[in-house]
């Protein structure tokens, strides 16, 4: 695998920079909040998502006793070809199922695929491991239900930032039970470390999200917690997308170079000049970047 940033950058994204960087010229860098009143402050400033054209379907998932709300978004008009596992962003203290509803049908209306998005528990009202129990919960009620309820044997889980987190954390946790039904996953700009003793993991070691989801665990190498330290043999096939301007991309080099010496098949995307989350930006490079997501999962999950 080579880890040369200049080696990762695909040539036909040069001539996006540009018209990307205009776009963020106008725009400040966020920030997240620094505190619980913060937070509290932000989330009564959120307004409703955007809806979904058709709407998301909402159930519950429920499997060995444990219960989480899911989104459904179902290809219109054909069979579904495969299903998403879709963990949404918000540095597990913000954000809902509901927030990814536009891009999870866009998802669905590509690929013809079912789309399921989940409202796992956040912090810090709820931390770790609620997340990851609520995420698990999901991927096992969905493996149960793949032939019966969705017509199909295809399997992938899918993360955006602190999504991609709880989507590593899911995967090891279905290959301890000996699950194999995942066919691929797709890590959008996670963060790996929460202990701060790496480097990468140090440059984000005083944000207000890390102590909110990880409370009182006593030890945050932990792999549930921060899965860079974890045994990561035996995982599916990975595509990893990241931004050369994130501030997570020496985190995501680190995972990918340990996804790739324990056997797991990774492809690694970067993208220049991209910040954190530009995915979810209307730019030319975030189109691209969907681009490569849709045609990499097309090899594993079909499509119509």
């Amino acid at each position: 695998m080579n880890l040369g940033r200049t080696h990762l950058i695909d040539p036909r994204l040069l001539p996006l920079v540009e018209p990307t960087s205009e776009f963020y010229a106008n725009r400040p860098a966020g920030q997240g909040p620094a505190n619980m009143d913060e937070l509290l402050a932000v989330r009564a400033r959120l307004s409703n998502p955007a809806p979904a054209d058709p709407p998301a379907v909402e159930e519950v998932a429920s499997t060995g006793g444990r219960s989480v709300p899911v989104r459904i978004h179902e290809p219109v008009g054909a069979p579904s070809s495969g299903v998403v596992l879709q963990l949404h962003g918000g540095g597990f203290y913000m954000g809902s199922a509901a927030g990814g509803d536009v891009r999870n049908r866009r998802l669905a209306d590509a690929l013809g695929v079912t789309v399921v998005g989940v409202d796992y528990r956040l912090a810090p009202e709820h931390p770790w491991p609620a997340a990851p129990d609520d995420c698990e919960t999901a991927a096992l009620w969905i493996i149960e239900h793949l032939a019966e309820r969705f017509g199909t044997s295809r399997f992938a889980i899918g993360g955006f930032s602190a999504g991609s987190t709880l989507a590593v954390t899911t995967l090891l946790r279905l290959r301890d039970r000996g699950v194999t039904a995942v066919d691929a996953a797709v890590l959008q700009f996670g963060t790996y470390d929460l202990s701060a003793r790496t480097p990468a993991g140090r440059l984000i070691a005083d944000e207000f999200f890390i102590a909110a989801y990880a409370g009182d665990a006593p030890d945050r190498t932990v792999p549930d917690l921060s899965p860079v330290y974890a045994d990561l043999t035996g995982l599916p096939p990975v595509l990893m997308v990241v931004g050369e301007a994130d501030i997570l991309l020496a985190d995501n080099l680190t995972m990918a170079a340990r996804l790739s010496a324990a056997g797991v098949d990774v492809d690694l995307r970067l993208y220049p000049d991209a910040p954190h989350a530009f995915t979810g930006h209307p730019t030319p490079m975030a189109q691209a970047a969907l681009d490569d997501i849709d045609s990499w999962l097309e090899g594993y999950l079909g499509s119509r």
